[in-house]
């Protein structure tokens, strides 16, 4: 790293606010030329946030930032550019209908006389620019054609192409193969070399090791803590993003699980697996691991949002087709998905349609619906979860993002499914909505159903689970009872910190 005392970049008590919630608190970061500096933390603990800051995809509310040490504003992805700040995205920002020549020359295409395209140098270009990287890519192949990783590579050649001072990579390997990780190393320590400081978010520990000069972890918004990579270890790493402890908002009584309801056996998809787990009536299971490791991918194959390549799931001993949504709703199976606005609900319909909407074969006869005792048995649901009644003809958008959840929480419970996967069900919504979640999630258990919930939040998997599973890369490395787990425990597997995968069961 290079012992210029002056930082290229200064990030000087940054603050950020969505509404009421408190996104970035005053955090300070600096980033040196020739410096690979890892910014880690759980998720939620506001990494993302200042990124698309420095992308210029958000404003700050307070704070400063500084280039060079002269103050600058960074109002829009043109301006970040403009400033030498590429950023590589998490989610890919490219263009999938367009080839891959054109994704790597938007807004910079070469045009010949008259102002016309010049295909022929925006290929040649293109293939310069994959060859820095190492890659064999046809520039000519539309990038929808690609795998998520090759489209992954092909962002990066396009961030390293614009000669940036400043490179910001979100788990740049997620979708990569290890070959494409490997060469991805390579040319992250030539722009070390050649003085660019390099941002690196990444969950995997294993990288931050091999690659960063220092580390800076926030938590909940807040800074921690900046170390020489040299003056720390992994597990303090891990304790330092962790930091909380579990309160009685999850206190539930103790189960006693009865027969293997959901039994999942080496499901396979095209990011998961071979995955397998079982459920039993009566029982909560947390999926747990960190954003990327299958969690929510293994829920879908489980439902039938997704389709699996191999592997079985059996409810109560038999095979349910489980090929579709609507084959795993037939075999008993509900799944409330983790983004409700654009996976659960219809928003421009009301409420009592919302909640009805699975359950329409139960409530009709020779194809007439019976809307009286649709009404009745929405209105149940909607007492047992304490939303208004005078709600249930307005639009499901009106409601706030707690009152959405539980509507998509109350169609299940109309349904009365045997297995009831649920993913993230307490993301943005308030305390109160959280607790009564908590409370009904102990409620189904008590009357025997098998419950499966994905969790990025540690205390709420440990708290309301009966035991936690882990992930990582597609596949369950650990199991451990909830009542003798810790945050650590978790976190250890989840970042693959653990000298064993299989030790932590217990």
């Amino acid at each position: 790293m290079t012992t210029n005392p002056q930082p290229l970049l200064k990030v000087d008590g940054v603050t950020k606010r969505y509404g009421a919630t408190l996104a970035l608190n005053s955090v300070h970061f600096d980033l040196y030329a020739g410096e690979i500096h890892a910014l880690m933390g759980e998720n939620g603990a506001g990494k993302s946030t200042l990124m698309k800051i420095l992308a210029g995809n958000e404003h700050r509310d307070a704070g400063r930032i500084l280039l060079d040490g002269q103050e600058i504003e960074i109002r829009s992805p043109q301006e970040a550019r403009a400033h030498g700040i590429a950023i590589i995205h998490q989610e890919l920002n490219t263009v999938p209908t367009m080839t891959v020549a054109e994704n790597l020359a938007l807004g910079r295409e070469p045009k010949g006389q008259f102002g016309v395209l010049d295909r022929r140098a925006m290929t040649r270009a293109a293939r310069e620019k994959l060859q820095r990287i190492g890659s064999q890519i046809d520039p000519r192949r539309p990038l929808g054609d690609l795998t998520v990783g090759l489209q992954q590579m092909v962002e990066i050649a396009r961030a390293i192409s614009e000669e940036a001072r400043i490179l910001v990579l979100d788990e740049p390997t997620a979708a990569l193969s290890r070959g494409e990780a490997v060469s991805l190393y390579r040319i992250l320590n030539e722009m070390r070399s050649a003085g660019v400081g390099l941002i690196y978010i990444s969950h995997r520990m294993e990288e931050v090791w091999d690659l960063a000069d220092r580390v800076t972890v926030l938590r909940d918004g807040t800074y921690v803590d900046t170390k020489q990579k040299s003056d720390i270890r992994p597990p303090d790493v891990v304790r330092m993003m962790v930091g909380r402890s579990v309160d009685d908002l999850y206190h539930h009584e103790q189960r006693t699980p009865g027969e293997v309801v959901l039994d999942v056996r080496d499901l396979s998809g095209a990011e998961v697996g071979p995955a397998s787990l079982q459920v039993r009536g009566g029982e909560v299971v947390c999926l747990a691991g960190l954003i990327g490791s299958g969690r929510t991918e293994l829920a879908r194959l489980i439902f039938g949002a997704d389709k699996s390549e191999s592997g079985e799931v059996l409810i109560n001993g038999a095979a349910a087709n489980s090929a579709s949504p609507r084959a795993g709703i037939a075999a008993g199976i509900a799944m409330v998905p983790e983004s409700r606005k654009e996976q659960a609900l219809f928003l421009e319909h009301t409420v009592e349609d919302n909640i009805a909407i699975s359950s329409l074969d139960r409530h009709s006869r020779l194809g007439v619906l019976d809307r009286p005792g649709i009404r009745q048995s929405v209105k149940k649901g909607m007492e047992r979860l304490r939303l208004r009644l005078n709600a249930a003809q307005l639009p499901v958008s009106a409601l706030s993002g707690g009152n959405q959840q539980k509507a998509a929480l109350a169609r299940w419970l109309m349904r009365e499914s045997e297995v009831l996967i649920l993913d993230e069900p307490t993301r943005g919504v308030d305390i109160g909505a959280k607790s009564e979640i908590y409370q009904l999630i102990n409620e189904l258990a008590s009357r025997g159903k098998a419950i499966l919930v994905v969790s990025s939040d540690l205390p709420e998997a440990i708290g309301i689970s009966d035991r936690i599973l882990v992930m990582r890369a597609g596949r369950v490395v650990a199991e451990m009872a909830a009542d003798s787990a810790t945050e650590e425990d978790v976190m250890f597997h989840a970042t693959g910190t653990a000298a064993t995968d299989n030790e932590g069961s217990r």
